[in-house]
């Protein structure tokens, strides 16, 4: 039982609006902390860019759409690059508006990886929170984190304590899991099926190296998530044999879950410190056991031996062994281990407890 309604300001990714696929795992993430929220009594404003559209069961929240160029996402620039705003950029009005609205409301939690948010959350009176989505992709972001972790370190919180890792802080991490709708995720326990992976198909996701794992096995790899890179897509289906890969493209929770859950086993191979994984508990919300390299947020989210298999970064061999050994795994477990540590009202609830500890609600 909530003791106050919260009036809570979100502001989304500024790389693309919501529904293109191109904010990742933020995406979902946004959607199940509106939901969230709403469910638990509290108002919400989405502050997103324009295009984003919002699942049906979060049509209680206001929606309000700004328009403006793209942000570049750091994922794609060298670890050293300066920061950059385009011309007419989104970022700038989607927080001068979230810091408009802020007036009306308890605190503003901020999905934006991206420096401009961080570098004002002193100098304004309204709270900023955020949650921070990736890990240290570039120097800018990893001192920007740093240094508001040294003056407002309450006002920071992570998916996991790997990602965390990447930041010198000042204190502990706060680590706040990440959460799903999971009457979306339908239990499958038919293990017959093919191989998956799942993501945006770019480099830093490690594409090629599941790939090589199908082809060793002669065996398809059914993927879906947004194709960014599409030069780096056409090398990888070059370099394997003719129907190695079977394209799915990005697809709305509902037909991703039904496909995703005919697999036999799910291939994670990020090349970067993953900050959570949202596949691939998506993946064992459908009782499909994952396979993923032991690095970063799935490491801490992938029991090994009971829900898949960790294995060595980059040794595709390891990898490969482990597909073998998929038929040990008991598919009840993983959806028991989503059920368990997923849910978006659990995520929801340790959101609230992080903010109302600060504004003293």
């Amino acid at each position: 039982m909530i003791v106050k309604s919260l009036k809570l300001i979100l502001i989304s990714t500024p790389i693309g609006f919501l529904g293109s696929g191109r904010g990742g795992g933020v995406e979902l993430t946004l959607t199940s902390i509106v939901k969230g929220f709403l469910d638990m009594g509290h108002r919400v404003t989405l502050v997103a860019p324009k295009g984003s559209i919002l699942p049906f069961d979060c049509e209680r929240a206001e929606l309000i759409t700004v328009g403006g160029i793209d942000q570049p996402s750091w994922q794609h620039q060298d670890s050293h690059a300066s920061m950059v705003i385009p011309l007419e950029g989104v970022l700038p009005k989607l927080l001068n508006v979230a810091l408009e609205l802020s007036k009306e409301a308890d605190a503003i939690l901020n999905l934006a990886y991206d420096w401009l948010p961080l570098w004002i959350t002193p100098l304004v009176e309204t709270k900023i929170f955020h949650l921070i989505s990736m890990g240290g992709v570039s120097k800018v972001m990893q001192n920007e984190v740093n240094n508001l972790s040294n003056t407002h370190h309450s006002r920071l919180a992570f998916h996991t304590y790997s990602q965390a890792s990447d930041y010198e802080l000042k204190d502990d991490p706060i680590i706040l899991g990440n959460g799903f709708d999971l009457k979306n995720y339908q239990f499958k326990l038919d293990n017959k099926g093919p191989l998956g992976w799942a993501g945006r198909v770019a480099p830093e996701k490690g594409l090629e190296d599941a790939v090589q794992v199908a082809a060793a096995l002669e065996d398809t790899l059914v993927v879906w998530g947004f194709l960014e890179d599409k030069e780096y897509a056409s090398k990888i289906e070059a370099s394997v044999p003719s129907g190695t890969i079977e394209w799915r493209g990005y697809l709305d929770t509902e037909v991703f879950q039904n496909q995703l859950g005919a697999c036999r086993a799910f291939i994670n191979t990020p090349k970067w410190n993953e900050a959570y994984g949202n596949v691939v508990m998506e993946a064992m919300a459908c009782g499909v056991p994952v396979v993923a390299y032991d690095r970063g947020g799935p490491s801490e989210i992938v029991k090994s031996g009971i829900t898949g298999w960790l294995t060595t970064p980059d040794d595709i061999d390891e990898l490969t062994q482990s597909i073998s050994k998929i038929d040990q795994i008991n598919r009840i477990n993983c959806r028991d281990w989503a059920v368990e540590t997923a849910s978006y009202q659990a995520f929801c609830k340790r959101i609230f407890s992080w903010i109302s500890r600060e504004i003293n609600i």
